[in-house]
């Protein structure tokens, strides 16, 4: 007998993903907890595992499809024609006979025999008087029919009253701003923090429960048609690119949607501002070239520790704004996101405790976690809970830009290509090597003249090597 396999919850406040891989086929026999498909879930890949043991009979899913939790994945034939515990369902088709004993426990508490002996054994008196009364009954149905009407307009204790009384209308609407909305606590949290009325945006979910991404697209609904007058302008449809030569359609995958809907809600709920400055870090990059054995000491690893250090002075930018509770939440942990560039487009993992580690420390973490990203092998939980994210650009190079922020976060930290330039030191043109960084921040909790004194601070540690590594 086959049962259903379904996908199971991926983790919190993820409702599904897209198929990166399926790893089964039908005819294959597969153990209990082995790999059935990978998943790509909030840019991260997560292993669905066979909950039993058995062979597949029918696989059910492709890869790159769309997938959402409780979905049918593929159908198993268990081995041992046992049903198992888990996402398996019911076999398909047949239906197991319930023991005795467990039919009476779903059927609740038995009644008195003699009370199911009056209930089934009806004179012919007790007939003749429900005949009786049915014309008081008439009219008894009748008023409340009349009463129903006007239901709306009476309040809920009587709506109650009248379910007792038999009458089975729907309790009154209420004002979308009152209407108990079906939402997690994480999916409340968001609208509180983005000002938004749950009443007003729909639920995707079963049962119409709201999503986190139910309200980052309302938002982005709301940026998309700007004001005009009173009045929303909704985006006018695209052209038909055809019309002037061929065309190659694309879809969006798994990391390129999270990315445009995290960067669309960042971009419309933060005014953003973006300081520039220059770090003179010739010492630094003597100190390492120098350095043999051991992790890779790269830019990246530097400016970890040098964020964490200018943090800690300037504890607004390791910050949070809640609106709605007209709060600033000012962290007390550091934990910093680096933008990792992959094939599949940009990853941000979050290096935990950063100004408790060593640079070297941090090196080695930065390098295991950027090789994970590109192996596709990062959990959600380790791009979660950033309070401050670097993105280097070095690499590629650049004299500077505009990074956007990481909502909720308020500030970014980008690095371009250094450069050998003259600067003038003691009174003489010397050639130093100078690293641009781009601060970027949220103008909401941070003023102009803040930012330039954090990106001055933060300079000044990085030409100082003495502060990095004591």
């Amino acid at each position: 007998m086959a049962s259903e396999i379904k996908l199971p919850q991926l983790g919190e406040n993820l409702t599904g993903g897209d198929v990166l891989d399926v790893k089964v086929k039908p005819g294959d026999t597969v153990s209990q907890g082995q790999t059935l498909l990978e998943v790509e879930a909030e840019k991260s890949t997560v292993e669905v595992p066979s909950p039993m043991a058995g062979r597949i009979s029918q696989m059910l899913v492709n890869k790159g499809d769309a997938i959402e939790v409780g979905q049918t994945l593929c159908l198993i034939e268990a081995t041992d024609g046992a049903k198992q515990d888990g996402t398996a369902e019911a076999p398909v088709g047949e239906t197991e006979p319930e023991p005795a004993h467990a039919a009476k426990q779903k059927a609740g508490p038995r009644k008195p025999e003699k009370a199911e002996q009056q209930g089934a054994e009806a004179s012919p008196r007790d007939g003749a008087a429900k005949q009786a009364a049915t014309p008081a009954e008439k009219e008894r149905h009748k008023e409340d029919g009349d009463k129903s009407g006007t239901r709306e307009r009476r309040p809920a204790a009587q709506s109650t009253e009248d379910g007792r009384q038999g009458v089975k209308a729907p309790p009154p609407p209420a004002p979308a701003g009152e209407r108990s909305v079906p939402a997690g606590p994480a999916t409340r949290r968001l609208a509180r923090e983005l000002g938004v009325d749950l009443g007003q945006v729909h639920g995707s979910a079963p049962s119409g429960r709201v999503t986190p991404e139910d309200i980052k697209a309302y938002v982005r609904q709301l940026a998309s048609a700007p004001a005009v007058r009173g009045a929303g302008v909704q985006v006018p449809p695209l052209p038909d690119f055809e019309r002037w030569g061929p065309v190659d359609r694309q879809p969006l995958d798994g990391v390129r949607r999270k990315t445009a809907e995290q960067m669309s809600l960042a971009w419309s709920v933060v005014p953003h501002v973006t300081q520039h400055d220059q770090a003179d870090v010739t010492d630094l990059e003597a100190f390492r070239r120098q350095q043999e054995g051991g992790p890779k000491l790269t830019v990246t690893a530097f400016a970890l520790k040098a964020a964490a250090i200018a943090l800690q002075q300037f504890s607004q930018f390791n910050a949070s704004l809640d609106l709605a509770g007209g709060q600033i939440v000012r962290k007390r942990y550091y934990h910093l996101g680096v933008a990792v560039d992959t094939d599949r487009g940009l990853l941000v993992p979050v290096l935990r405790d950063v100004d408790r580690k060593t640079i070297y420390e941090l090196a080695q973490e930065l390098a295991a976690v950027a090789e994970r990203a590109r192996q596709k092998k990062l959990q959600v939980e380790e791009m979660r809970g950033g309070t401050f994210t670097i993105t280097n650009l070095g690499g590629i190079g650049g004299t500077g830009f505009s990074p956007i922020v990481n909502y909720p976060e308020v500030a970014i930290l980008g690095l371009s290509r250094g450069r050998l330039e003259p600067v003038v030191r003691d009174g003489e043109i010397t050639p130093r090597l100078m690293l641009p960084l781009s601060l970027s921040y949220d103008h909401r909790v941070i003023d102009g003249a803040l930012a330039a004194r954090f990106a001055r601070y933060l300079c000044h540690v990085l030409e100082d090597v003495r502060r990095l590594v004591l």
